[in-house]
């Protein structure tokens, strides 16, 4: 990163509004430190300048799904076999880095391997390593036989409370478990409800009671009903959700996270290029149809819905990154392009409880911010050029003057 002044000023950009308003022109965004001291509309005495002239203004994107140290079956399965903590975690440092200059400056961790999530995280915000700020659900509370069960496992209501609480201590400020099939499971059936209804309860109240939300991977009506009805804080893919589940999350304040790009046609070259075997392959094309059906559903019945990928938030995807994909695909199933920028920032920030600090461009907010040069209120498409990023202050890439 770039260190700032202590006093910078942002010139000549425009403010995109993320209320739906009249965008702020020529904003002066002074930068003291970590946060934003104030929006002015002249720059302080004795403040550096950073020339935004023409671009737009966003808080820096958040990403609620990511697996730094994502291992898919297939090829890259066989070769991540052998691979130690310490490779681990540099390769998730390495990941970490490569997101924040794609824009995303908050990320949240829904479950990764050995606690290096827990040991980057405090990396990040020791300052040794660069990255997106950290929130974490360290390892997946998972059952016998789940989905994504390759480790150590916990069944029944006194096991998984055990496992909460282990994952909490290790500093998780999320917990993740999953409640149904999934995709990367070679076996069953995807929609199939996996957990029971006294397990669910024991892995929310527990985590409940130290104040630490739960999100759960689900691709099961049934499941999925049964966990909202339980106080289940979120809801991850939900790739055959129907209708009355919807009605349901919405009624209860569930967040859902829909991560529509890892199932969709144009996703497959993703696939093809990190070896995923046929059988995996087969499985995502199975989900596609439907899932966007549950995101179009979800969108009309006002549920609230967080931007995650589940996948890198930098990888190429379809011409542009995961991220940004993501959001267009928003846009296509029903959402107005203001609403898919707010779930990468606004509601991302809210369902995170750290809208305080993120998610978007206030006087004493972080100075996370990222700049395109066309309006992304008009089409989020606009952030296939990101030409800034700022993180706390910090310049993480500034492209803002080329081709100008």
């Amino acid at each position: 990163m770039i260190p700032l002044l202590a006093t910078t000023a942002i010139v000549g950009a425009t403010l995109v509004n993320l209320e739906g308003g009249t965008h702020l022109t020529n904003a002066v965004v002074v930068i003291e430190g970590e946060r934003i001291r104030a929006i002015e509309e002249t720059v302080p005495a004795g403040a550096a300048v950073l020339r935004a002239d023409g671009l737009y203004l966003l808080p820096g994107l958040v990403n609620l799904h990511v697996h730094l140290g994502l291992v898919l079956p297939g090829k890259m399965e066989v070769a991540l076999a052998d691979e130690t903590d310490a490779e681990l975690a540099l390769r998730m440092a390495s990941n970490a880095r490569k997101s924040l200059e794609a824009g995303v400056t908050t990320i949240r961790l829904p479950g990764d391997a050995r606690h290096a999530d827990i040991a980057l995280k405090r990396a990040i915000e020791r300052g040794e390593v660069e990255g997106p700020r950290i929130e974490s659900a360290g390892e997946m509370v998972d059952i016998t036989a789940g989905h994504g069960a390759d480790g150590e496992t916990a069944d029944g209501p006194f096991e998984l409370r055990k496992a909460v609480r282990r994952e909490i201590a290790a500093g998780a400020t999320w917990i993740k478990i999953a409640i149904s099939g999934g995709i990367a499971t070679a076996k069953g059936d995807i929609a199939e409800a996996l957990m029971t209804e006294d397990e669910i309860e024991a892995v929310v109240d527990a985590a409940h009671r130290f104040g630490v939300k739960v999100t759960a991977h689900s691709g099961s009506p049934q499941a999925t009903s049964t966990a909202v009805s339980l106080g289940i804080d979120c809801i991850e893919h939900g790739y055959f959700l129907t209708r009355d589940v919807l009605r349901e999350m919405k009624a209860h304040g569930t967040f859902f996270v829909p991560t529509i790009v890892v199932s969709q046609p144009k996703t497959m070259p993703f696939f093809e290029r990190v070896g995923s075997p046929p059988w995996y392959l087969e499985r995502v094309k199975s989900v596609g149809v439907r899932h966007f059906a549950a995101l179009r559903m979800a969108i009309e019945e006002g549920v609230s819905i967080g931007l995650g990928t589940d996948q890198f938030p930098f990888e190429e995807n379809d011409g542009t990154t995961a991220t940004v994909r993501e959001l267009e695909y928003y846009v296509e199933a029903g959402m107005t392009p203001l609403a898919a920028l707010r779930s990468a920032t606004v509601e991302a920030a809210g369902l995170l409880g750290v809208e305080k600090d993120i998610g978007t461009l206030e006087a004493g907010k972080y100075a996370d911010v990222i700049a395109v040069r066309s309006d992304p209120a008009r089409s989020v498409s606009a952030l296939r050029d990101i030409v800034l990023v700022m993180k706390g202050g910090e310049v993480v890439l500034n492209r803002s003057l080329d081709d100008r």
